[in-house]
């Protein structure tokens, strides 16, 4: 047994001693990511009952709720023990849940209840998300990070795999109050699951975590992550990285919303749709994730991770001006999302790996929620604009490949940027 779990660990590229943490990791997001993904198709037919030419006002209002939002947890950050951040917050959210599955199941139809879930979700998903990476980052060394956050990230897709397919089957059943009650227990098992990291991490400290411990307040003020993003151009380099993945997805989110409602009328055969696309996206993500993405990271470095899908991307957007059809978005959108989840994201953790900690928590989540937002909701109006020009899907397609280019050009910046300050004294 001793002789097999060692040649699963070299595979792996699991030192002794990590074992458990990356279980722990590995429990944490497929908890997280199966909650959300048995919501994420939920989301799409609420955005879609509110009309296609409406998105970019929902867009616009998840941004308003995000800046609403980074203020209070900047508060959470400064003033509570760094080990309490993910609890509380997440715990908080599984609240809301039930709130919202009280409201489902009392009126389903409910425009405004669907509008006011969908902007929720759309903060909730990249907020939860983002903390729990910046846990990860807090808990392991850069070196850890580039042998580990590809495997990591696996749990994520797995759970990407499995949401969708529950939400599939059972929102029939259950109805989307029930699949939001279940996702509730998902995001309160994954608190579990990153209290026993953290402890791991405080029997097994590293250096920097000896110097700000766990157990302190990270301090400072509840706007101090976006000052020291405008401080800071490595900060502000993964800023302009964040606007141009938002506006790659939301460009690629609009013509999904457009070809989908187009193509399928019934609300249930939209989630499953919308579901089997999810589960193609993850199913090719786990795979580049468990044998292709710390062994980039390792050899190439980091700059490998952030470039090659904006280059793809670039490429298909052209495919799609030429043939703006369903078969080839979905193919476009499938190699998009499962790039992001499988190279992108990890990458783009592994930068935060070389900052202090309260620039890998506040600056992080500054980044990853309002800055992500903001792109949104300017690359939303933008591609309205675009459209009602003369609706010509082909002009948005190609702003689509110049800014997909952009992309890939910050990406490989950042890339030489990390590696000198992972290489720095």
């Amino acid at each position: 047994m001793n002789g097999w779990r060692r040649r699963l660990d070299q595979s792996l590229n699991i030192q002794p001693g990590e074992g458990p943490a990356v279980v722990a990791g590995l429990a944490l997001f497929y908890l997280l990511f199966t909650g959300y993904f048995m919501l994420r198709p939920v989301r799409e037919t609420m955005g879609v009952a509110g009309g296609v030419d409406n998105l970019q006002w929902l867009f616009t209002g998840t941004f308003i709720a995000t800046l609403a939002c980074l203020p209070l947890f900047g508060w959470l950050a400064s003033r509570v023990k760094r080990r309490r951040i993910l609890p509380w917050t997440y715990a908080f959210f599984a609240s809301n849940l039930l709130l919202f599955a009280v409201l489902f199941a009392r009126d389903p139809d409910d425009l405004w209840n669907a509008r006011a879930f969908y902007i929720w979700l759309s903060v909730f998903n990249l907020l939860a998300i983002s903390l729990a990476w910046s846990v990860l980052a807090d808990q392991f060394s850069s070196e850890q990070g580039k042998r580990l956050f590809g495997l990591l990230a696996a749990g994520a897709s797995l759970g990407g795999l499995s949401g969708p397919i529950l939400g599939t089957l059972l929102v029939s059943p259950l109805g989307h109050a029930g699949l939001l009650v279940l996702a509730g227990v998902c995001l309160l098992g994954s608190i579990g699951a990153a209290l026993y990291l953290q402890h791991w991490r405080e029997l097994n400290p590293l250096p920097a975590i000896i110097a700000h411990p766990a157990s302190r307040p990270l301090g400072g003020n509840p706007f101090s992550g976006a000052t020291a993003v405008l401080r800071s151009p490595y900060l502000l380099g993964i800023a302009l990285f964040v606007v141009l993945l938002a506006s790659v997805s939301t460009f690629l989110y609009f013509e999904q919303a457009r070809i989908v409602s187009e193509t399928f009328s019934d609300r249930t055969r939209q989630t499953q749709v919308f579901g089997l696309i999810d589960t193609v996206v993850q199913t090719l993500a786990i795979l580049t994730q468990v044998f292709l993405t710390g062994r980039l990271a390792r050899r190439l470095g980091v700059g490998v991770l952030l470039v090659g899908v904006p280059l793809v991307m670039a490429v298909g957007f052209l495919w799609l001006a030429l043939a703006p059809v369903f078969a080839v978005f979905v193919f476009v959108m499938v190699m998009r999302r499962a790039g992001e989840y499988a190279l992108v994201r990890p990458g783009r953790e592994m930068l935060f790996t070389v900052l202090p900690a309260e620039e890998k928590y506040k600056a992080k989540n500054f980044i990853d929620t309002v800055v992500y937002r903001g792109g949104d909701a300017l690359s939303g109006w933008v591609k309205r604009g675009l459209d009602l020009l003369g609706e010509h899907p082909q002009l948005a397609m190609s702003i689509g490949a110049i800014l997909a280019l952009g992309w890939g050009v910050t990406g490989a910046w950042l890339g030489r940027r990390q590696r000198s300050l992972e290489n720095a004294p």
